[in-house]
């Protein structure tokens, strides 16, 4: 089935574009116009300078508004990895433990769904689960997660099981893509997250594991959870031994998938933590910490221009960035701040400190003080609460903060009001 683009034609808007080289303003008023942005046309906006930069990040903030007014939205949820364990050898990954690790973690079917329920007692829609590929677990396992947890708690939503996850169960049971994922649809599976995308480039991932799925396996697993009726999101992890090269063709990846299924939700822009990743520091000489703060501003603004129309929920992710980071790239094209997590394992594995929780009043605040309209959304973006007038219950965070804040940023900057909503 093939899902037709909800762009409409636009007039070019000159105050979006002003300031532009002529090669980048023909690109930004195609866009703007409605037209779409071919992979080369990505990597030029993904090359610009000077001038150009500001016009790509106004026009992004333009299709940002024309898609998702001024509301900014976000989920209450809780991350649970249920394994460390795993022996994949992702050269990126500080996660994973090896099972006679003091610090390696497993959870039996209870704790998770403790773990949920402490979540939705919190006021949670939505828990995510992932873990590693411990290589004694079962196929069924991932089953036997989610029927514990829609025992207990029939109206969570669960969110699981990267396509790496599916690929390793429907391998432990020897069932087909289709039938596995059919078969975790039948037992409550809601949506999957799409991360173990990294790079959607078999030269990119070779040099970031041997062992990992590959782009084709990944797009496959992808498409097939799509058909069965398994929405999912789409990640990129950028910012290590790839170019803008790699990222346009990423994007317009995801772009003809969308094109072909409609099963994303979202893209989430994932930055490279080196602190503690084997893969920067085994080889400092040949790979980069982290993308720049421009190459992070473009990834969205980008992201945001080539995907308009097609995936229109950009979400920007504070557990790599920051919370004042992550504000920021408000203007670069997001609509979305991600998930309130109360617990993260993978970001801090890696090196993050960007902590583990942000609450939903926090949340609020950010998003207030950037002068948008605070909405609290389901996994699949349904609007459950717009935060016009009121505010969330406040909640202290579930984990020890050891008096550490991470919206201290924003005493420096006076709670600005929302402006008035606008979908063109």
């Amino acid at each position: 089935m093939t899902y037709q683009s909800t762009t409409r034609q636009f007039a070019c808007d000159p105050a979006a574009v002003g300031g532009a080289s002529d090669p980048i303003r023909a690109i930004l008023e195609k866009a703007l116009s409605g037209g779409e942005v071919s992979t080369d046309e990505g990597v030029a906006l993904f090359r610009a300078q000077g001038a150009d930069i500001d016009a790509v990040y106004r026009t992004a903030d333009t299709l940002r508004r024309r898609a998702n007014g001024d509301r900014v939205s976000f989920v209450v949820n809780r991350n649970i990895n249920f394994t460390n364990i795993c022996y994949m050898g992702c050269k990126f990954c500080g996660f994973a433990k090896r099972a006679e690790d003091k610090s390696a973690e497993w959870l039996e079917p209870a704790q998770i769904v403790e773990r949920a329920q402490q979540a939705w007692d919190r006021g949670a829609t939505e828990v995510c689960i992932q873990g590693g590929l411990h290589p004694k677990m079962e196929g069924t396992y991932y089953r036997e997660i989610i029927r514990a947890i829609k025992t207990a708690l029939p109206g969570m939503h669960i969110h699981a099981f990267s396509p790496f996850e599916i690929w390793y169960g429907a391998s432990k049971t020897k069932m087909s893509y289709r039938d596995f994922l059919a078969d975790l649809k039948e037992a409550g599976l809601d949506s999957m997250p799409g991360t173990a995308a990294e790079i959607l480039d078999t030269e990119v991932r070779m040099q970031l594991t041997t062992n990992k799925l590959s782009a084709e396996r990944w797009v496959e697993i992808i498409r097939t959870a799509h058909e069965v009726g398994i929405p999912t999101t789409a990640t990129i992890m950028y910012g290590h031994v790839d170019a803008p090269e790699h990222w346009a063709a990423h994007i317009a990846l995801l772009r003809d998938i969308q094109k072909d299924t409609g099963g994303f939700t979202e893209l989430v822009p994932l930055s490279f933590v080196h602190t503690d990743s084997p893969l920067y520091a085994q080889n400092p000489d040949k790979v980069r910490p982290g993308p720049t703060a421009r190459e992070v501003d473009l990834m969205h603004a980008v992201s945001r221009i080539m995907l308009h129309g097609w995936i229109d929920n950009i979400q920007v992710s504070w557990t790599k960035l920051g919370a004042a980071r992550a504000q920021q790239m408000l203007s670069r094209g997001v609509n979305d701040l991600g998930g309130t997590l109360m617990n993260e394992s993978i970001s801090r594995a890696a090196g993050s400190n960007h902590g583990q929780e942000i609450t939903a009043r926090e949340l609020v605040r950010m998003i207030r003080a950037a002068g948008r309209v605070p909405v609290r959304r389901n996994t699949i973006y349904e609007t459950r609460e717009v935060f016009e007038h009121h505010d969330p219950e406040e909640l202290a965070p579930l984990v020890d903060r050891k008096g550490r804040d991470p919206l201290a940023f924003l005493e420096m900057f006076p709670e600005r009001p929302a402006r008035a909503e606008a979908a063109q």
